[in-house]
């Protein structure tokens, strides 16, 4: 029922987006000051691809032409977005890592963004540390293929492990900031993690 009655779900589905987490990346793009036409853009754990179509509508210049390079990675199948370049695979895999290298084929990111959560056990501990691995491997990509001045968006959760993430973050980029966006639901623990400028 609260699905149902939930108004960014009513407004995601008069906007034509395939999710409410479409709002969740319009607020922290428009907070932040990120993405503009011309940027190069990876968007991890894609599916179902609200967060693709926030980025394509950003990045369409005159006539409709995307301006700019949209690469979409994700363990499960998304319907195709126009312009968006997306791998099917789990990021965990090398040889998808592989594949993601040779699609950029040595071309700096302007941004990664990355809403990926692990299937959640309730077990505290053992989430924790599946959640840390997911974002540890967003931080980790992102630092091989960002342009110094590039940013990161990592969906995070409070808990077991958050305050070391944030410290690590820290340690390789000079702003980081953290948005619980309206669109995020109040009694979850979701919060983004927003990383700007690569130390060298």
């Amino acid at each position: 029922m609260q699905h149902i009655n939930d108004p960014f779900v009513k407004m995601a589905t008069q906007k034509g987006y395939r999710a409410r987490a479409a709002f969740k990346l319009t607020e922290i793009l428009d907070a932040e000051k990120l993405m503009r036409r011309g940027n190069i853009i990876v968007d991890l754990g894609s599916t179902p691809g609200s967060w693709s179509q926030v980025a394509r509508e950003r990045l369409v210049g005159k006539g409709g032409v995307l301006d700019g390079r949209i690469v979409a990675l994700d363990l499960l199948p998304m319907e195709p977005i126009a312009g968006v370049e997306f791998i099917l695979g789990d990021f965990c895999e090398d040889s998808v890592l592989e594949q993601i290298n040779q699609t950029l084929e040595g071309t700096k990111v302007d941004l990664v963004m990355s809403d990926m959560a692990p299937n959640l056990s309730g077990v505290g501990l053992a989430d924790a540390a599946r959640i840390q691995e997911v974002i540890d491997l967003a931080l980790e990509f992102s630092l091989i293929h960002l342009k110094t001045d590039g940013a990161l968006i990592v969906k995070a959760f409070h808990g077991s492990g958050f305050s070391q993430t944030v410290e690590s973050f820290k340690r390789h980029f000079k702003r980081v900031v953290e948005r619980k966006p309206k669109a995020s639901r109040d009694r979850s623990s979701e919060t983004f993690l927003i990383a700007k400028g690569r130390k060298a």
